[in-house]
């Protein structure tokens, strides 16, 4: 009988302060975005035109995220984009 793997996960670093306040929005925005963009490619939304901010709201329920506003959605479906 095979034991499990057990994997850990990497140890998160602090944010670096003394940045404008702008800085750590667009921060977590962008990975706000990248955990909606990979969730909506997981269930096989591979187009950014089918992704839209109806879909990405409901993903961002499912998974228990916050709800995007738009300008986070638009950033879902460029991310979509660059992973075509």
């Amino acid at each position: 009988m095979a034991a499990a793997a057990i994997i850990s996960m990497p140890k998160k670093k602090p944010l670096p302060a003394g940045l404008p306040r702008e800085w750590y929005e667009s921060h977590n925005r962008r990975l706000k975005a990248m955990r909606l963009a990979i969730s909506l490619l997981d269930t096989g939304t591979y187009d950014a035109q089918r992704a839209t901010n109806r879909k990405i709201r409901t993903m961002a329920a499912r998974v228990g995220i916050h709800r995007p506003s738009n300008l986070t959605c638009k950033l879902v479906r460029s991310f979509i984009r660059a992973a075509s």
